[in-house]
């Protein structure tokens, strides 16, 4: 171990790799601000130029791209109230209300700190427990994915906002319209009603962009006067001071590490990622918290726990690939290829046959995640220039970013219409007091649990075991806990609001 792990070093601190390294960390943060642009986009188009460097080089200038495109979802969340990556929804909630209120500077310092903390703890559980949790996290089957994303749903619980009654209903609505499109299992058409524009379903960033940027932006130019008077887009004092926010990421402990954790499990689950941890570690912060009423109106517990967490699920998603063969996600089915590209056998026996390059690839998301951090706090200034920018030119300009992003998704026209018709559609939710985030949730989850169902009862038509396999059992029983604890708080809050 000690000779592998010193083997690896030796490769990676190379004046050629620092540099390309430094480069995929830049390319990441700048991709992942850009709204629809996905950390998955970054790595493919940075795969092809990684064929002609040797294989630890190539490997860590994509997992520098990988751990800078998990920071870089910040930036977009925070000044403008769009999540940069699916994974960044949660970091909207009080990242932006910060900014909003006057701390554009906190607020990014504050995501900066605990994103670099978050990948530090997924780094040294990825060294220290990668083959335990690869072996937990492959143990899961259909079974116990489904009650997972039961229990990932219950998140609904804490994102409804003012009224239960429309949370819910938002959430409901999010998992009909993933329904809309080519069945998962069999390919045929649902609720398309022979529209070719609803074809294709509502590919999940197109509703992710619609709702969050373009309800966004209609609502940023609805006051006329402001717009014509070409006021701010975030009135704020701007100062950016990293030592501060640094001292105060430090002060929520707990979150910061639990969190992580929850990161780290999730990202160890193929196919969850970082959109679920993400949103299942500001839940649980919320949970733990003494002020939860405190969480969507700009607490700094809010924003530590969704950064955190979903940079976490860097390391957590190297686990069953590392350990065991299996990709966590599309990025890492990407780092897969790269490896096979180079005559790399994946495997359980990768540390064995390749110790060197396992453990250059931990120093690597090690040294990326200080790159990141260095990155990130010296082009904040920078970025914090944004809230200096007046909305009748910020806000044309995004909204091009955001059509030209959902088109590249999938080169369909059909998918800006669906985009601008979201967006509107979101707007009028916003208007009517209705949450947004259950719907983006129910968006996200719906696919993943009809998948997992359905193939739980081809597999075994007896519905039982979703209760009689102990994993799945345990996560159902999490779920009811987390709705009646959910439902616990609103009656007290209801009875704390009343009249003595």
């Amino acid at each position: 171990m000690t000779e592998a792990l010193f083997a690896g070093m030796d490769q990676l601190f190379t004046l050629s790799t620092m540099v390309t390294m430094l480069l995929g960390v830049v390319a990441g943060v700048i991709a992942s601000a850009i709204p629809g642009f996905t950390i998955t986009m970054a790595i493919v188009l940075t795969l092809p130029l990684t064929f002609t460097m040797d294989p630890l080089q190539g490997v860590a200038t994509m997992l520098a791209v990988y751990v800078g495109g998990y920071s870089g979802g910040l930036i977009s969340a925070a000044l403008l109230g769009i999540p940069g990556t699916p994974s960044s929804v949660a970091t909207t909630f009080d990242a932006f209300p910060m900014a909003r209120s006057g701390q554009p500077g906190r607020a990014l310092a504050l995501g900066i700190w605990s994103s670099f903390f978050g990948a530090l703890v997924s780094v040294i559980v990825l060294i220290i427990a990668a083959p335990p949790l690869a072996m937990i996290a492959v143990k899961l089957g259909a079974w116990e994915y489904f009650s997972l994303i039961i229990f990932a749903m219950t998140v609904v619980a804490s994102l409804v906002g003012k009224s239960m009654l429309k949370g819910l209903m938002t959430g409901l609505l999010g998992l009909f319209i993933a329904t809309v499109g080519a069945d998962p299992m069999m390919g045929e058409a649902r609720f398309t009603f022979d529209l070719e524009l609803l074809a294709n379903g509502f590919p999940f960033l197109v509703v992710l962009i619609g709702i969050f940027a373009v309800s966004q932006l209609l609502q940023e130019v609805e006051d006329a006067e402001q717009i014509k008077h070409g006021k701010q887009l975030i009135s704020a004092n701007v100062a950016f001071k990293p030592l501060d926010a640094l001292r105060e990421t430090l002060t929520y402990p707990i979150n910061l590490i639990r969190s992580s954790l929850v990161g780290v499990f999730i990202g160890a689950v193929p196919g969850a990622g970082g959109s679920i941890a993400n949103l299942l570690a500001y839940d649980q912060a919320k949970r733990a918290s003494k002020t939860p009423e405190k969480f969507g109106t700009g607490t700094p517990e809010g924003v530590i726990a969704s950064e955190s967490g979903n940079s976490a699920t860097s390391g957590g998603g190297l686990i069953p690939m590392i350990a065991l063969g299996i990709p966590g996600s599309a990025v890492d089915a990407v780092l897969m290829a790269s490896l096979m590209v180079h005559g790399i056998g994946i495997g359980p026996r990768l540390i064995l046959d390749h110790g060197d390059l396992v453990y250059g690839m931990f120093m690597a998301m090690l040294l990326a995640a200080f790159m990141v951090l260095v990155v990130c706090l010296f082009s904040m200034r920078f970025f914090l220039r944004v809230t200096n920018v007046p909305r009748s030119v910020i806000v044309p300009v995004v909204l091009v970013c955001c059509v030209v992003g959902a088109f590249a998704l999938n080169n369909r026209v059909t998918d800006i219409y669906l985009l601008l018709g979201v967006g509107v559609f979101g707007y009028i939710l916003s208007k009517l007091d209705y949450p947004l985030a259950p719907l983006v949730l129910g968006v996200i989850l719906g696919p993943i649990a009809e998948t997992n169902l359905r193939r739980a009862l081809m597999t075994d038509e007896n519905w039982t075991l979703f209760f009689t396999r102990p994993i799945s059992l345990t996560l159902l029983i999490l779920a009811v806990v987390s709705v009646a604890l959910a439902i616990r708080h609103r009656l007290r809050q209801r009875h704390a609001a009343k009249p003595a």
